[in-house]
């Protein structure tokens, strides 16, 4: 049976292989911190992930390269004390995984227990399989991510699509297929053309979520404080605002600064 807005079962891998075969679409969003992922949690969204885009958005740094296994399991810890429907993915930071498979499950497993996520999100193909094996040997649920990778931003030389060209797309497709191979309940392609979005979700039997992957994947993926218009400076052409809160919070702020400073608050029903 197809999951709805208003169903309140907890969200497993099975119903997102389910809701593939349904063609349901898959939501997905980021969160940080736990009054967001309380009201995310009360919207039918499928998969909250506590993303390393933390490091951008939540730390200022311009990649998402700084942020630490530490810091991304005390984001997750509190997002998971929201979280009660959606299923919690959370991303393995830069570092953590990288060249060193024993590193990779190490990470992982903290992950899953010290923060009682659901799964983990892991970034690359054939160059981190082994690395993939080892965490779902051990158990873990495992989420990949092809495309643009931001952690490989050095590599890549910047933000642009990705897989282009024809061996670009078909190592892309190649990769998939070892991911599904391997295990993964899911991949998140960023930032490719939608004809190959479509292709690689056609191709394989799990969900691809996409984030700058067009229409025809199995569902779609934000940044939270992207989505509601709080970053005024970021504007891909993959983005699509549903509020704009950076002008509502800055109008309120400054309203409240000018209550203040004209004593119009608290006024006597505010006061004990």
């Amino acid at each position: 049976m197809p999951l709805h807005t208003g169903d309140i079962r907890k969200i497993t891998i099975q119903h997102l292989i389910e809701m593939k075969s349904y063609c349901e679409k898959i939501s997905m969003i980021t969160a940080y911190d736990y009054s967001m992922a309380s009201i995310i949690d009360k919207t039918g969204m499928d998969i909250v992930l506590v993303g390393d885009s933390a490091s951008n958005v939540m730390a200022g740094n311009t990649t998402t390269l700084p942020i630490t296994l530490d810091q991304m399991i005390w984001y997750a810890q509190s997002v998971r004390k929201a979280v009660q429907r959606a299923l919690l993915c959370v991303d393995m930071p830069f570092g953590s995984y990288q060249g060193n498979s024993k590193k990779a499950v190490h990470s992982a497993i903290r992950i899953i227990k010290e923060t009682g996520a659901d799964a983990i999100k892991i970034e690359g193909g054939k160059e981190i399989c082994e690395s993939v094996k080892r965490i779902l040997s051990a158990g873990i649920p495992t989420m990949g991510h092809l495309g643009l990778t931001p952690q490989s931003i050095n590599k890549l030389g910047g933000y642009s699509i990705q897989a282009k060209k024809k061996d670009e797309a078909q190592r892309l497709m190649e990769d998939a297929c070892l991911l599904e191979e391997l295990g993964c309940f899911s991949i998140v392609l960023e930032k490719i053309p939608a004809k190959l979005g479509k292709q690689v979700s056609e191709k394989l039997s799990i969900p691809l979520i996409g984030i700058g992957a067009g229409p025809y994947v199995d569902g779609q993926v934000l940044v939270l404080q992207d989505m509601l218009g709080i970053n005024k400076s970021f504007a891909p052409r993959f983005l699509r605002c549903y509020a704009d809160l950076y002008n509502v919070i800055k109008k309120s702020v400054e309203h409240y600064v000018q209550d203040v400073k004209n004593a119009n608050f608290p006024n006597e029903q505010e006061s004990y």
